[in-house]
């Protein structure tokens, strides 16, 4: 079942060979809020056909047609501890200060509609408030070899935000639109890492509440 470290090795490519993606990712993303702090997010990832038919080669042990969390679970596994060195590929920064995670939490794999998805939580290590400026979450790979890409309607969700809360999915390419538009993806690309430009469909999330 060599298919079962098919994540794993993609992700310990040589970086020469990520010239472009090689995995293609749709997420839904859901911040968590408790008594006015930012706490964690909720993340499922919907991974394309490709990959799903290879990851589920010789998984229906049962040979019914379906895949129940026991046949899942050798995956699950090869995904989340290929991804622990990837920092699950989440990026929260308050200003340009980077906030760590504590390890994944409630991961599962399900397989629904011909569709492989992949669903956890990470919680950060330190809640930050609400209301703090500058607070960005971001889904990528740097090395474009593994291209996310939001879900196309209600991507990014709150939960049990504080009134006046609201989140903003800011495309680095709207630095061609105007100056002010510029100005940011400037920005976004030096808190990240490289060209705006050059992680393609890679977008980030700002969060932002209105102070009491």
């Amino acid at each position: 079942m060599a298919v079962l470290f098919a994540l794993a090795a993609l992700l310990m490519a040589p970086a020469a060979a990520w010239a472009h993606p090689h995995m293609w990712i749709t997420y839904e993303m859901t911040v968590d809020y408790d008594k006015g702090m930012v706490t964690g997010v909720d993340h499922i990832w919907s991974f394309d056909d490709s990959y799903a038919v290879m990851a589920l080669e010789g998984l229906d042990t049962n040979n019914d047609g379906k895949y129940d969390q026991a046949e899942l679970e050798p995956l699950l596994k090869v995904n989340m501890d290929g991804l622990k060195d990837f920092n699950y590929f989440t990026v929260a920064k308050l200003g340009n200060e980077e906030l760590q995670f504590s390890p994944p939490e409630n991961a599962r794999l399900e397989y629904t509609n011909k569709v492989l998805k992949l669903h956890f939580h990470l919680s950060l290590v330190k809640p930050v408030f609400a209301d703090a400026q500058g607070l960005t979450i971001a889904v990528f790979d740097p090395s474009y070899f593994i291209a996310f890409e939001p879900e196309a309607t209600n991507a990014v969700k709150l939960a049990a935000a504080p009134p006046g809360c609201s989140a903003t999915l800011i495309d680095p390419e709207a630095e061609k639109v105007d100056a002010q538009s510029k100005k940011l993806g400037d920005a976004i690309a030096q808190q990240f890492g490289g060209s705006a430009i050059g992680f393609g469909s890679y977008k980030t999330v700002a969060l932002n509440c209105k102070k009491s």
